[in-house]
């Protein structure tokens, strides 16, 4: 079953998505990932079978960047 988790971040340059998102993927080849960052609150969204939202934030995190689950 697939999972879908969606967070609030602070970034906001296409070119730091773009690098995020191919950090994200070596981490979890199998999901789909994309930034709306048009959304007020910059949202991250990770789709796939095995989703770990620490995983992602700690990885947001080290990078610079705030991550937080959406509720």
């Amino acid at each position: 079953m697939k999972m879908v988790e969606v967070f609030k971040t602070n970034v906001d340059e296409p070119d730091q998505s773009d690098r995020l998102i191919r950090q994200l993927y070596a981490h979890f080849p199998d999901c789909r990932i994309n930034f709306d960052l048009e959304d007020c609150d910059k949202v991250l969204r990770v789709e796939g079978i095995e989703v770990c939202p620490q995983t992602i934030i700690s990885i947001m995190n080290k990078s610079g960047f705030q991550c937080l689950v959406l509720e």
